[in-house]
Formats: C-alpha cells, sequence, structure tokens
C-alpha cells in the first residue's frame, strides 16, 4: 500500500533537480540562440540584400528557417555532434583532443588536424566579440520603436551596457547566474506567447513550413537566394554553442530543453514576425518588437538587453574557458587566470582576454553603428567554427564509433555540403563587414599555431642537446656532490632530459639535495586523468625520482592539488611548503634557420618572455622558487 507513495515521491525528488538543471540550461546555453529573433528575420528580409516583403518572398524565408533550424541544430547539434563528447566535454578543443586522441602520434594527417582545430577555436574567438555587440545593440534599439526620439540614445547605453558587462567579470557569475535561467525561461515564454497570437491571426502562415516554398524562392532567384541564406544563417549561429556547453549540463538536458521548449518558442516566433509582416508590410523595419502591443514594447526592450546580457555572458564564459583549455594543451602561452570560485572549478576570469574582446566590441559597435550594419559582419567566423566542428564528429564517427564509410558519407556529407553552402553565402558578406571577424580570428590564429609549433622547435632543440637523465645520475657516483637537507623538485619540459637548472644548480653551488623529484607535467587529449592514472612514479635510487604527472585540460595544475594527489593515490610525500621548486627560465634566440618564419620566431619569443611565469601557473609557494635562466636558440 505505501509503495506507490514512495514511488511518487522518489519521482518527485528526482525531478526537482532535473528541473533545476533544465532551468540553469536554458540561462546559459541557449543565450545566443535565443535572442536570434531580434534582428534575424528582419534582416532576410530587409537587409541589405533581403528578400523582401512580398507573400512569396515571406514564406520562402520562412521555409528557409524552418528546415536551417531543424537541419543544423535539431538533427547535426542536438542529436549528432553532442554524441561526440570527451569523457562528457564538447567544444572545439574538447574535439580536437578527441580526433587527436585516435591518430597516430606521428601520422602524417596530424598536423593537418592540429591547424583545423585551432582555425576552429579562432574562429569561435572571433564570434566572441560580434555576438555581445550585435546581441546588445539591436535590444537597445527597440527604443527606436518605443519612441524615435531615443535614436541618439542607442549607442551610449549600449556601450555603457556591454563595459558594465565586461566590468563585472572579475566577481564571477556565481552571484548572479541564479537568475539567468528563470529570466531566459520568461524570455522564451514571451517569444512562443507573442508569436502564437500572431499566427493566431494569420495562421496560413504555417503553410511555409513546406520545404515547396523555399524551393520555388531559390529556383525564381538563385542569385538572390544565396545572399538571404546568409540572413538566414543568423537563426543558428547559437548552435556551437550548445555543443560547447555540454560540459556543464549534459547532453540530455541540453536535448531535452531544445525539444520541449527553446525550439517551439523560436519557431513560433519567426512565423508569427512573419504573420506580422504578411499583413502590415511596414512592420519589416522591426517585426520583432512591434509584436507587441505598445504598453508592452518598453518591457520587451528591458527583457530582450537582459537576454542579450546573458547571451553575451555565455560567449564570454565560453572564450575563457577555451583560453584555459588550450594553455593546459599546449596551444596557448600561460596567461593569469583567477578562479571566481571557491566550489566551482570552471568559473574562471581570464583578464587579458576580458580586455582584448571589450576593446574590440566597443570598436565594433562604433564603427558599425546598428545591428543591421553588424550582421553582415555576423556569420562568417560561426560557419567556419560549424565546418570544422563537422570535419571532425565526422572522423569521430568512422574511428571512434566504428560506423561504415557509406553511413558517415551518407550523414555527414549533406550536412557538410549545407554547412559549405551556408560558408558560401556568408563570403558575400566579408567585403561589407565579415573582414572583421576574419581578421580577428586570424590573429588569434596567427598566435595559437606559432606558440605551438616554438613549443615544438624548443622541446626538438632540449633533446637535441640535453643530457639523458639516468646516465648522467649514475655518473655522479664516481666525485659525489655534497648532499644537503630537505627536498628538491626541478621542473622539466622533456621526460628523461636533466633539466638545465640542475646542472647550472651543481655548476655554481656544487651541492645536491638529499631528496631530488624531477618533475614533469605531460598535458593529455582528455579532460580528465583519473587519479589512479593521473602519476608514473619512477625511483632513480639515492634519493631521486621521477614523476610523470598526465594533466587533462581541466585538470588542477596548482602544486598543493599535485601533493595532495600523490599522497592519497600514491603514497608518495611532497610538502610544498618545505621543498624547494628550481625552475629554468629560457630566453629564446631567433636565428636564421628553418623551422619557423622569422618573424614568427620574434613572435614566440615575445610571448614567451610574456607569459605568466610557471611558479604562477603551477601556484608554487611564495619564497620557496629558484629561477635559473638559459639560453635556447631556435
Amino acid at each position: 500500500m505505501n509503495s506507490p507513495v514512495a514511488t511518487t515521491s522518489d519521482d518527485e525528488a528526482e525531478r526537482r533537480p532535473a528541473a533545476g538543471l533544465l532551468l540553469a540550461t536554458l540561462g546559459v546555453v541557449y543565450g545566443d540562440i535565443g535572442t536570434s529573433p531580434l534582428y534575424a528575420f528582419r534582416e532576410s528580409l530587409t537587409g541589405a540584400h533581403g528578400a523582401g516583403v512580398d507573400p512569396a518572398s515571406i514564406y520562402g524565408v520562412l521555409s528557409m528557417i524552418f528546415w536551417a533550424v531543424t537541419l543544423v541544430v535539431s538533427i547535426k547539434y542536438v542529436l549528432l555532434v553532442l554524441r561526440a563528447d570527451n569523457q562528457g566535454e564538447g567544444g572545439i578543443l574538447a574535439l580536437l583532443a578527441l580526433v587527436l586522441r585516435q591518430m597516430p602520434a606521428e601520422g602524417r594527417w596530424r598536423g593537418a588536424a592540429i591547424g583545423f582545430g585551432l582555425a576552429g577555436a579562432a574562429m569561435f574567438y572571433g564570434d566572441s566579440v560580434i555576438t555581445p555587440a550585435i546581441s546588445v545593440l539591436s535590444a537597445v534599439e527597440g527604443l527606436e520603436v518605443v519612441t524615435p526620439a531615443a535614436k541618439d540614445y542607442v549607442l551610449p547605453a549600449t556601450i555603457a551596457i556591454l563595459v558594465a558587462l565586461f566590468l563585472v567579470q572579475r566577481r564571477g557569475t556565481a552571484q548572479i547566474g541564479g537568475l539567468f535561467g528563470p529570466i531566459m525561461l520568461l524570455w522564451f515564454a514571451v517569444l512562443a506567447v507573442l508569436g502564437a497570437l500572431q499566427i493566431a491571426q494569420r495562421p496560413d502562415v504555417l503553410r511555409a513550413i513546406e520545404p515547396a516554398h523555399a524551393l520555388a524562392f531559390a529556383l525564381r532567384d538563385p542569385a538572390l537566394t544565396l545572399v538571404v541564406l546568409a540572413a538566414v544563417f543568423l537563426t543558428v549561429t547559437g548552435g556551437e554553442a550548445l555543443y560547447a556547453d555540454m560540459g556543464h549540463f549534459g547532453r540530455r538536458p541540453i536535448q531535452r530543453a531544445w525539444f520541449a521548449l527553446v525550439m517551439p518558442s523560436l519557431l513560433l516566433n519567426y512565423f508569427g514576425q512573419g504573420a506580422l509582416v504578411l499583413a502590415d508590410a511596414e512592420a519589416a523595419r522591426n517585426p520583432f518588437f512591434l509584436l507587441a502591443p505598445v504598453w508592452l514594447q518598453l518591457p520587451l526592450v528591458l527583457l530582450a538587453t537582459a537576454a542579450t546580457v546573458i547571451a553575451s555572458q555565455a560567449v564570454i564564459s565560453g572564450a575563457f574557458s577555451l583560453t584555459s583549455q588550450a594553455i593546459k594543451l599546449g596551444l596557448a602561452p600561460r596567461t593569469r587566470i583567477e578562479f571566481t570560485s571557491a566550489t566551482e572549478a570552471g568559473q574562471i576570469y581570464v583578464p587579458a582576454v576580458n580586455w582584448l574582446l571589450l576593446a574590440a566590441v566597443i570598436a565594433l559597435v562604433l564603427a558599425f553603428g546598428s545591428s543591421s550594419n553588424l550582421a553582415a559582419a555576423y556569420g562568417v567566423a560561426v560557419v567556419s567554427t560549424m565546418v570544422v566542428t563537422t570535419l571532425g564528429v565526422a572522423f569521430v564517427a568512422a574511428w571512434g564509433w566504428a560506423w561504415p564509410a557509406q553511413r558517415v558519407l551518407l550523414v555527414f556529407a549533406p550536412l557538410a555540403l549545407l554547412d559549405l553552402l551556408f560558408l558560401a553565402a556568408n563570403t558575400a558578406k566579408i567585403p561589407h563587414g565579415g573582414w572583421f571577424p576574419l581578421a580577428f580570428a586570424a590573429a588569434i590564429f596567427a598566435v595559437l599555431a606559432t606558440w605551438q609549433r616554438g613549443r615544438e622547435l624548443v622541446r626538438s632543440e632540449l633533446k637535441r642537446s640535453g643530457i639523458a637523465l639516468e646516465p648522467f645520475l649514475k655518473s655522479l657516483t664516481t666525485y659525489p656532490p655534497q648532499r644537503v637537507e630537505g627536498t628538491a623538485v626541478f621542473m622539466t619540459p622533456v621526460l628523461d632530459l636533466i633539466p638545465v637548472s640542475l646542472l647550472h644548480n651543481l655548476k655554481h653551488n656544487r651541492v645536491m639535495h638529499e631528496r631530488l623529484i624531477f618533475l614533469t607535467a605531460v598535458a593529455e587529449n582528455e579532460p580528465h586523468v583519473p587519479p589512479e592514472s593521473a602519476a608514473r612514479i619512477r625511483d632513480l635510487g639515492d634519493g631521486c625520482y621521477h614523476v610523470a604527472l598526465h594533466r587533462g585540460f581541466h585538470d588542477s595544475y596548482d602544486i598543493v592539488d599535485i601533493a595532495k594527489l600523490l599522497s592519497r593515490h600514491y603514497d608518495f610525500e611532497l610538502i610544498p611548503e618545505q621543498t624547494s621548486f628550481f625552475l629554468s627560465r629560457e630566453t629564446l634566440i631567433p636565428d636564421r634557420r628553418g623551422g619557423m618564419a622569422r618573424w614568427r620566431k620574434r613572435l614566440f619569443a615575445w610571448m614567451s618572455r610574456n607569459a605568466q611565469p610557471a611558479s604562477d601557473f603551477f601556484r608554487l609557494p611564495p619564497g620557496r622558487v629558484i629561477e635559473i635562466g638559459t639560453q635556447i636558440v631556435i
């Protein structure tokens, strides 16, 4: 008799956390794609190369929007791409790490895969610049619908909001993050209601679901269709965020939120805007805000502004996370990272990235002046990242999921062709502003590729000129140096080679500590390395040990955490406050030998000089670090 009650109670207990997770998913994952109705449909009709406001064009555009959302977001991202998780983590670098893990270490395609991955990551930074600019600006432009007199205040208000948004990044999102979900839930509810009310007045607009309308539009004017597709693409620009944020929430909540609420709300709103413009062609100037009655337009502007700030926050946080992953994978120079939460390791703040994004975003707003102008710059970087994602997931399907070649081609070839079609459509934007995110991404790519290649040259030089570890230690038994009390840790970037810092210490001080630990951090192509396989310890004899520490791109490099790991799982004692840490400070000297262009060598040397010191990256105790300089010719 009691079992049904108990079962019901258990089900309710399970649903409550699930409901909270779905709410949080709305607040972070769907901000970008959720704010697309502010400008996407308008630009498709009335942009610089819009389709026009005749009924055939409206039906054609709505049909293209419906099938773009269905094919790109629902089928490709929600059902397929989210399956390509790297231990539950998603995003372009997590995908790159997953692909590399399935490739031979010296394979000829490995370099190409890294190049594609770095290009995709660079394009994501380009997206991180333009999303806050176009989202917030399009929301504030709603003031012009409320009162034309507000036109002169749109740019100052937009800049003020953006500056405030970037200024609060150092405080973290923990305190305000709880508001994101409820606000976005209200946002999607408003999208659905406003759209449904208009559809009720013109239900015939739903006929646009038929793909025949998109096909008829394309056959009527193929050249114009290609241009309009660039504006239609704005409806799916948040698709990559679904994948990037998978590690925070998991695949299931993202999928459920999409099919249960987000997709229906977006489509209802787009079709509602179409119904409005069918009834009144003048509404095409800003169909989103004109969906609302006059008394609701100002509250809608405020809600839209809040939604776009949330969308911008998600992209900014994504740029921080991407930077952290790139550093730990050895693809970017170390830079200062601040943890803004005592409990959530994923909540971080990267000052250098924050101020770089702010400067670029403000420059965009001032240079383009309106969301319509910015729309001409939006999409090129995003679709490039999508192409890379499609290719990466296809590789994972073939090698990781063991799909037959025919199945891979049948599924991914049409999706790749659709991506390439959108890419071709967006290339027309390059002369009209699309060059900006591409130029920004190209600069980021140059930095990432130069750092990655430069580290390869440094490791090659160290291996060429280095001294093998174990033979050297054995040679010291003939004329043993004086041993002093305590433990010394020598950080070395290359396995089985004597650190230069030890050689200099012996040369100048002629002493060795009674306990020596040679510590090498090895970056793995996975988010987390299990504690039981995170360290490989070799006893070299005479109080010397080699510790190869394997770290994932979401694992901590804090020396206190490392010491706890070694103590708990390997019974290996390391007390940071009682240990001397010896580091080699590299001074790079570019020369004319090959391997990399001279300007890139100079850039790499500059980045190396300005990178965060290893003592800060590993959070070594102050006063326990000895840095010894060494010169390396590359």
